[in-house]
């Protein structure tokens, strides 16, 4: 039987089917549409998985947080207002009669790095994902920590400044506001006057363009360095793991945030 792995992104919607050994053997992806319903969305998934020929065992689902993860709830992701208080546990499971359980998606990253991947020889790993949102996830001998409101390790609404406005569901000077995809295009749009996306803002650092190369440097690389430093000091891991689009596709980021964070 194999097990379905959901990831609820906030641009992008994923499912991946695992065989017994966690060997991925088929995969789908759609865009998170702002145009449509949750439930629309979902069930573009949902379809797709009914579409396959094999017997399943079980599903479990990642998704930025805050989430109430005992009641299988969504409750306020600052990326993806639609989402908020939805019951995708109880959803999932009214149509596909199928074990399904919730847990942060950074959570489940780094729950995957430290069985199978860079964290494996370590027993404290924190793992943090630089994408769309900032997120964070902390593993220690083999276990997720949760923490009593399925928060800990959560690290969107860490304060790493005073200068940022708030938001809907984020501090004001919030890592995520200054560091993530989403933050950073809204600080480009102030800086630049019209909308630049974090793609275009590394385009135009690659150009030579100094505002991009100065909103990059002072706004992600410093920034991420706060936090490293600020999760060193409570937690004390072996090892960061860092993943996400940003980290993936800019790779030279991440010594100079190391560097930084001492």
């Amino acid at each position: 039987m194999k097990s379905i792995g959901i990831d609820i992104g906030g641009t992008q919607l994923r499912v991946g089917i695992f065989d017994e050994d966690f060997k991925l053997i088929d995969s789908f992806k759609t865009k998170n549409d702002d145009q449509l319903s949750v439930q629309d969305n979902l069930n573009k998934l949902i379809n797709y998985l009914q579409s396959q020929d094999y017997e399943y065992r079980s599903i479990g689902v990642g998704c930025p947080g805050p989430l109430n993860i005992r009641a299988g709830k969504i409750l306020t992701p600052p990326n993806m207002p639609k989402w908020w208080g939805f019951d995708i546990v109880e959803y999932i499971e009214n149509i596909t009669n199928l074990k399904t359980t919730l847990n942060n998606d950074a959570n489940l990253a780094g729950l995957a790095e430290a069985k199978l991947g860079a964290g494996r020889l370590y027993k404290a790993v924190y793992y943090l994902t630089m994408s769309t949102g900032i997120g964070g996830g902390y593993i220690r001998e083999g276990e997720i920590v949760n923490g009593s409101n399925s928060a800990a390790g959560e690290i969107y609404n860490m304060i790493i400044n005073d200068k940022s406005p708030a938001r809907a569901g984020v501090n004001p000077g919030a890592v995520n506001e200054q560091c993530s995809g989403s933050g950073v295009t809204r600080i480009a749009q102030n800086i630049y006057d019209k909308t630049v996306d974090c793609k275009e803002l590394f385009d135009l650092r690659d150009s030579g363009d100094p505002e991009a190369a100065e909103i990059i440097d002072t706004y992600i690389v410093d920034g991420m360095a706060k936090c490293l430093a600020n999760i060193s000091a409570v937690c004390d891991p072996d090892i960061f793991v860092i993943g996400g689009s940003i980290a993936i596709y800019h790779p030279e980021l991440l010594q100079d945030i190391a560097q930084k964070s001492r």
